[in-house]
């Protein structure tokens, strides 16, 4: 059995390695990132959650994680087939992989310290995960923990990077001709008028919805037992 085919996880947060790892948005500039110290055990549709928290984004499109960056063209101009995990209930072709199955520590390894997870297929975020160091975990470790971390995460439906950038430069100028179109929507997809400002990161509150999170996993484990 191969190391691909070996990629087993449990549901829960094991007593194994703090993982610190980094996670970029590939292409953001200026950049935008996160730092977290997470179990290496957590399970990759565990992660996903993580990451749609410390984004900001709303969990509303399909995902997958992968080994290797899948856009990277090769000689021939053709993208490399790469290893992927989905959601169990999206797992359609020979080569997917359930994210249940599969933990943090294992997809990393397997990607030589390395991986990426893309969210909503249609606008493409594309996330580099880095792992910058490793320590033996506590009973005082948290489930999962953002310490670092630089900007928002752009707005859902927004385009990708050239349709985010192209909103973004309307809200900064008043003058343009799609200001208020674009400050009415986004105000529409915030649920706020206030101004939106992004280079804004609330880390603590990051780490309230992380906290949450983990609670009612934990809590509905429980029941289940």
């Amino acid at each position: 059995m191969g190391a691909m085919d070996s990629c087993e996880a449990g549901t829960g947060v094991g007593q194994d390695s703090v993982l610190e790892v980094r996670v970029d948005l590939v292409d953001s500039e200026p950049e935008i990132w996160r730092r977290f110290e997470l179990p290496g055990s957590l399970a990759l549709s565990q992660v996903h959650q993580v990451l749609q928290a410390a984004f900001g984004w709303e969990d509303a499109h399909l995902h997958r994680f992968a080994t290797s960056d899948p856009f990277a063209p090769l000689l021939h101009g053709e993208f490399p087939e790469v290893l992927q995990w989905l959601p169990g209930q999206q797992c359609e072709e020979p080569g997917d992989r359930p994210e249940e199955d599969c933990s943090l520590d294992q997809l990393l390894a397997l990607g030589s310290g390395g991986a990426f997870y893309e969210y909503d297929f249609g606008d493409s975020w594309l996330h580099r995960l880095e792992l910058v160091s490793r320590r033996p975990a506590d009973e005082d470790s948290p489930p999962a923990r953002l310490i670092d971390g630089a900007r928002r995460g752009p707005l859902e439906d927004s385009g990708g990077f050239p349709g985010y950038e192209e909103i973004m430069d309307a809200l900064a100028d008043p003058t343009h001709p799609d200001h208020a179109e674009h400050s009415a929507w986004v105000a529409d997809i915030t649920g706020s008028v206030a101004p939106f400002d992004p280079a804004f990161l609330d880390i603590p509150a990051v780490n309230r919805v992380l906290a949450e999170q983990f609670r009612r996993t934990q809590s509905g484990e429980k029941r289940r037992k």
